[in-house]
């Protein structure tokens, strides 16, 4: 009765100017996506970039992250219109040498050398761009924030300014964000809180390829990743990354192991490697690689207790060729294998592939999406599955891998 007389209500009354009204009310033709011309950056970002979005990119120096928006700038200049690139930490020359490099039209990229953005933002409000790129929030400030750029108070404070406009004005958002030598965002938390969606730059800074992952997305699922070659012109994206993370695997190395595995939404083949020998200390080194510390003590104490592998007198090497983190339980299977086949120095099926994960009882429990993994498995040739529906223990998937 007290539902329907409040519905009564806000049906009978237009709401003020600017006040709340029903959700289902809401125009929704102001949030259609739009692409930025990388068809594996958008599915990170949900299908595309919402209007009104802001989204902070972070990542170590050299990783790519103004190349990246410099060329998603210009696929947005010609499809959107105009497009405001902040330069707050290069000038407009060099941001010119770098589209030049990597032939770049820039007619419709507005470079603006600025680090006061009180005066980038009156000049978007008088220009109206469809997308601005702030690179980076370290480097800009406020002047009626008493507190030198870089701070805590200013980049609280220029996020926050940020977001009101783009919110304000339905303009598409980006900003370029500094980490920390232990791989954060620098300055304060409230900054990933302020914006919709976080990514962040993964993998081996000094190889041909980055990973970025998203973290944190409000218009879409997080831990999706897309995969990039870097080359002399620009990022170039990675339609399969299953055949970018295999592409290395030559033979049958013993300690080596192929994981199917859910990153975000897609499956993607992976490779575990595991190298076991002697330790030459007192106590045994277990250090991992892209791979859960804890997790890996786990899985060993798992094989000596319930398979008999006598891993107490070696040392245990852990890591994901590739650079790709894997946090999942469904590697367990993977790892476990791998250190089975470096120890007994017997290799697994050239076309062997694992998933499942591993209880404390050595049992292999269920995963989710085990269709869409074999599946995966089995485009790229991978036809003998150790999987929680093929093995019921550990012990039992060893000793079939490794007969």
């Amino acid at each position: 009765m007290r539902v329907t007389a409040v519905k009564s209500r806000v049906n009978s009354r237009a709401a003020p100017k600017g006040g709340p009204i029903p959700l289902s009310e809401v125009d929704r033709s102001a949030t259609a996506r739009a692409s930025t011309g990388l068809r594996e950056f958008d599915a990170v970002l949900g299908g595309g970039i919402v209007p009104g979005s802001v989204t902070l990119i972070g990542g170590p120096p050299g990783a790519g992250k103004s190349t990246l928006l410099l060329q998603i700038a210009a696929n947005l200049a010609r499809e959107r219109g105009p497009v405001i690139y902040v330069c707050g930490e290069e000038s407009a020359a060099q941001v010119q040498l770098r589209a030049e490099r990597l032939a770049l039209a820039g007619r419709d990229i507005l470079v603006y050398p600025e680090t006061n953005l009180r005066e980038v933002l009156d000049q978007a409000e008088q220009i109206g761009p469809r997308t601005l790129i702030l690179d980076s929030i370290q480097t800009v400030w406020l002047p009626e924030s008493e507190s030198y750029a870089g701070s805590v108070t200013q980049i609280r404070d220029c996020a926050q300014a940020a977001m009101e406009f783009s919110k304000r004005t339905n303009c598409a958002t980006f900003v370029v964000g500094h980490v920390t030598k232990d791989g954060a965002i620098a300055g304060p938390r409230l900054l990933e809180h302020l914006v919709d969606t976080v990514l962040y730059f993964e993998g081996d800074m000094n190889g041909d390829y980055r990973i970025v992952r998203a973290y944190k997305n409000r218009f879409g699922s997080i831990d999706e990743i897309c995969v990039f070659t870097m080359e002399a012109d620009g990022l170039h994206e990675v339609g399969n990354p299953s055949e970018l993370f295999l592409s290395g695997r030559h033979g049958r190395p013993s300690g080596s192991c192929v994981v199917a595995g859910i990153v975000g939404s897609r499956p993607v083949l992976i490779e575990i490697q595991a190298l076991v020998g002697e330790t030459s200390y007192g106590t045994p080194r277990r250090l991992a690689n892209n791979v859960d510390q804890a997790r890996l003590a786990m899985i060993i104490a798992v094989l000596e207790r319930r398979v008999g592998l006598q891993l107490g007198s070696h040392d245990v090497y852990a890591s994901v060729a590739g650079g790709l983190r894997v946090s999942e339980p469904a590697a367990d299977l993977g790892i476990a294998l791998a250190i089975a086949s470096s120890f007994r120095n017997r290799p697994l099926p050239a076309d062997a592939a694992a998933f499942g994960e591993l209880g404390l009882s050595g049992e292999i429990r269920s995963v989710t999406a085990s269709a869409r993994r074999i599946a995966e498995a089995n485009k790229l040739g991978y036809r003998t599955l150790f999987t929680p529906q093929n093995y019921a223990d550990v012990a039992q998937a060893i000793e079939a891998a490794l007969a």
